[in-house]
């Protein structure tokens, strides 16, 4: 009895780890959406290009813009 009792809490532990992993991704995802949709550093067909990226690679996308496409909010608050 013991062990059916393990195993189920176990099972429901990594459930809910991995859908709040998964929450997390979600939210990282749709944050650098609309950072990208709201960064005035970004030309008009560059930014229809990071969104693209955005969308069709969702977490990686994400990822990338991170760090390539969004420093560029700095660099034009900074002019």
């Amino acid at each position: 009895m013991m062990l059916g009792l393990l195993g189920g809490l176990e099972v429901l532990i990594v459930f809910l780890f991995g859908g709040l992993i998964g929450l997390l991704c979600f939210a990282f995802w749709i944050w650098m959406l609309i950072d990208c949709l709201t960064n005035n550093g970004l030309p008009g067909s560059e930014k229809v290009a990071w969104v693209l990226v955005i969308v069709l690679l969702p977490f990686i996308g994400s990822l990338i813009y991170l760090f390539i496409g969004r420093p560029k909010r700095r660099l034009a608050t900074q002019q």
